[in-house]
């Protein structure tokens, strides 16, 4: 498969889908399905309508045919509200800028109040983050914060519950203090409470001073070989059953 080719067309649309998103509104863009007329091909993907791109087939080169039309709605998904009001995010050191964007845009569909961002992760200004964040990178208030821990301690002196989202087992906790499957808690039912959710870093995870003074450490179940997620995947995961589990 001429795999640069597919690649070029998916980087030909991103500014396209980036630009209308900004906007704040439903992306009008019309796209269409094609596919290849080769019969040993049919090789199938989407375009923007009038792309010449999607004129031959990425794969093998031979013309394509329109197959399918998407209906795209212009109706805004409905709104729940979250379970906290008061929640903030702590990125602890994330040092992928996509994974930051990612980030970013989970929060802002989840209810999260504001970002607290330390140490090495990106702000929102940085230009790279705009590719994954599509847009919530300025829909939401952030603090910048030289250290991590610090920003935690004053965020709990102010009355935060500081809540992290680690492995099962990390080097900061007692055998007593494992962390507990969000899954299988109650969380309280204090809507105003508020909330510091701390995530950290992809290779080291959360700093360990924030660990010892978390009031929760929370894990993800996992059952496969791999014991952990990517970091914006575990975030996405997390809130959501946090915000409306």
């Amino acid at each position: 498969m001429n795999t640069d080719f597919y690649f070029s067309i998916c980087v030909h649309l991103c500014p396209i889908i980036f630009e209308e998103s900004l906007a704040g509104n439903a992306i009008m863009q019309l796209y269409e399905i094609r596919q290849c007329e080769a019969v040993a091909c049919h090789f199938r993907f989407p375009v923007a309508v009038g792309d010449p791109a999607g004129v031959r087939c990425p794969h093998c080169g031979e013309p394509t045919a329109l197959a399918a039309t998407p209906q795209i709605t212009e109706t805004p998904f409905p709104q729940f509200a979250p379970r906290f009001t008061q929640l903030e995010l702590l990125l602890d050191n994330i040092r992928s800028l996509y994974n930051v964007g990612a980030i970013m845009r989970t929060a802002d569909g989840a209810g999260v109040k504001h970002l607290h961002l330390g140490g090495i992760t990106a702000p929102p200004t940085h230009p790279k983050l705009a590719k994954t964040a599509l847009g919530a990178e300025g829909a939401l208030p952030w603090t910048q914060h030289r250290n991590s821990v610090h920003a935690a301690q004053e965020l709990k002196a102010a009355g935060y519950e500081i809540w992290v989202l680690e492995e099962g087992e990390t080097p900061a906790l007692s055998d007593a203090e494992v962390a507990i499957n969000l899954f299988t808690v109650t969380l309280p039912d204090n809507a105003n409470q508020p909330i510091l959710l701390v995530i950290g870093n992809e290779k080291v995870g959360v700093d360990p001073a924030i660990q010892q003074m978390a009031d929760c450490t929370f894990a993800l179940p996992m059952s496969g070989v791999k014991n952990s997620l990517n970091v914006a995947v575990a975030f996405g995961i997390a809130i959501y059953q946090i915000q409306f589990g």
